[in-house]
């Protein structure tokens, strides 16, 4: 992020604007609408503006002279656009005089840009490409434009009119936030977005206790709880909406080693961000350690998420952590995620099931040989199943002997897929025989491997199949 979002108060002082033509105009329209106050040097000598009412009109001053020697107290801002080799030149004296500064379509000359805006009143929201884009930003801005409400402005306002009284009888600051939340979640909430300000505002008046409204235990503290959610295995789009609200709402996230840092970047800023996870090989603090962390913060009045790769209750001890919670007496909920082998099934092609081919799927996983060494293989014969091994890269030696000595085919279709759903997956198929060597040529974890002949109609296998045959075409035409 070279450009950070700030938001300029245009009550501060004039905006100075240099240029001419529909570019700098379709500027000072922008700066008028939000009630800034304009400083123009038009540089053809015309300063006709259209589409403006009085009052923004009145907001422009039309300077005259040469901007270069204009006296810059007061100003707030430097904004050029069609001004042509004045831009630079304006740049110059803008930074010698620490202004902030904008030449349109000169990110070498520019401190600050403009994002494309999304504008409600009191909620404003500003899309930004760090200039490399614009049309990606206005798409952005679509569709945000679509979502939001038309009065979450309204609702901004109500709230903020209110937060000085209601934060008096709600000194706790963990409180006050909880209850805003509620108010915002709520039927008082939906009332102002619904055009019902005056109901809302009855509705807000008539709570008696508002931190027994935000969730306080009797002695006066917040209730904490946990959400166990699944962030899938990797690609921060297949996040669940409900699974994207709590992180927004966590205080604390207590996540594991494989859960990327683009996933949590989705959480709130300010919420605390543990890692107690531990990748294979390496030692970490224990499940035991990580119930009483979760616990711990609970009872201390937080909301906590526990952030797990892939699906929670899919080889990710949720159940356990379930219990500890249960026993504890802590409040909970579950956010399911997409677990790894089905982001492999839709990346690769892999269609788990497959009609009169593949009617069963067992899933299993093996962090090392002697996991292999503990599985029954003998129920994992039949052709009409799929194995799907999570963690079995290490294993994938003993997994073949297990599924071989039991009779499976050693010409069954085999795959390693690796970083599911990340930027830098790998795949390599083969034959259930090939196994270790299929692992071989994969640059690393984690990884499933999926045995059964639904292999043969992923992607991958096309692809090879497809390239052997052109080499054999090009080999025989030589």
């Amino acid at each position: 992020m070279r450009f950070l979002p700030v938001f300029l108060d245009l009550q501060a002082g004039p905006v100075l604007v240099v240029g001419a033509g529909d570019l700098v105009r379709a500027k000072l329209r922008l700066l008028a609408a939000a009630g800034a106050r304009i400083r123009w040097f038009a540089t053809d000598g015309n300063h006709e503006v259209s589409g403006l009412d009085a009052a923004d009109a009145a907001r422009i001053e039309h300077a005259e002279g040469d901007p270069l020697t204009a006296d810059l107290r007061g100003v707030i801002a430097v904004l050029c656009a069609g001004a042509g080799d004045i831009g630079p030149a304006m740049s110059v004296r803008a930074k010698a005089a620490g202004l902030p500064v904008n030449v349109m379509d000169d990110l070498v000359h520019s401190t600050f840009i403009f994002p494309a805006i999304v504008d409600r009143g009191d909620v404003v929201v500003a899309v930004g490409t760090g200039g490399a884009s614009p049309v990606v930003a206005r798409r952005v801005r679509e569709r945000i434009e679509a979502m939001l409400p038309a009065r979450i402005g309204d609702l901004a306002s109500f709230i903020g009119r209110r937060r000085k009284s209601m934060h008096g009888r709600i000194p706790e600051m963990q409180l006050r936030r909880r209850f805003w939340e509620r108010v915002v979640d709520g039927p008082i909430g939906a009332l102002v977005l619904a055009g019902r300000s005056n109901e809302a505002e009855q509705a807000l008046v008539s709570i008696a206790d508002p931190s027994a409204f935000a969730g306080a235990t009797a002695s006066g503290e917040a209730e904490g709880r946990v959400t166990l959610v699944g962030a899938g295995p990797g690609d921060p789009d297949l996040l669940t909406i409900k699974a994207l609200r709590a992180l927004q709402d966590a205080d604390v996230v207590f996540y594991d080693e494989l859960v990327s840092p683009e996933i949590l970047d989705r959480a709130r800023r300010d919420a605390s961000r543990v890692p107690v996870g531990r990748r294979v090989g390496k030692p970490g603090i224990g499940q035991d350690a990580i119930n009483k962390l979760l616990i711990a913060a609970a009872k201390s009045g937080q909301r906590v998420v526990r952030l797990k790769g892939g699906d929670a209750f899919v080889f990710g001890r949720g159940g356990e952590e379930v219990e500890a919670l249960r026993e504890a007496g802590i409040a909970y909920s579950i956010v399911p995620g997409i677990t790894a082998g089905l982001g492999a099934a839709a990346q690769f092609e892999v269609p788990l099931t497959f009609r009169h081919e593949a009617l069963r799927i067992t899933f299993l996983t093996a962090h090392k040989a002697s996991d292999a060494e503990t599985v029954d293989w003998s129920t994992l014969t039949d052709e009409k199943m799929t194995v799907v091994v999570y963690m079995g890269m290490t294993a994938a030696v003993s997994v073949r002997a297990g599924l071989l000595a039991a009779g499976r085919s050693p010409q069954t279709p085999a795959g390693v897929f690796a970083r599911v759903t990340w930027p830098d997956a790998q795949a390599a198929v083969g034959t259930l025989n090939e196994l270790p060597d299929l692992v071989g040529r994969i640059d690393g974890g984690p990884a499933i491997l999926v045995i059964g002949d639904v292999v043969a109609h992923s992607a991958p296998w096309r692809h090879q199949n497809l390239n052997q045959m052109i080499s054999k075409l090009l080999e025989a035409a030589e």
